[in-house]
């Protein structure tokens, strides 16, 4: 289950918190209020996620992909942060 927020509204910026796990078919919940609340209009999204518990493989692309769309990330949990590494592997020859 996912549970998103509106914690800070203004014309030019918005804050959700995030609570729970994004996986499933929460992945596009979380994408749909991310839509939302950027549309029509450029305002700066905030994501708050202290309270995320579990992220999948399609939750971490998601936030990687707002993340790269100037979505700030604020108040990761050292599982998110990891995961949100940009990891890079070098062949040595």
């Amino acid at each position: 289950m996912l549970r998103v927020t509106v914690v800070e509204s203004s014309k030019i910026a918005v804050t959700l918190r995030v609570e729970g796990r994004i996986t499933g078919p929460w992945v596009e919940e979380l994408r749909n209020a991310c839509n939302v609340h950027t549309s029509p209009d450029s305002v700066q999204l905030s994501l708050e996620l202290a309270d995320i518990s579990f992220a999948d493989a399609a939750g971490i692309e998601l936030l990687k992909e707002l993340r790269d769309r100037g979505v700030d990330l604020i108040r990761t949990t050292p599982f998110l942060a990891e995961q949100l590494k940009e990891r890079t592997s070098y062949l040595e020859f």
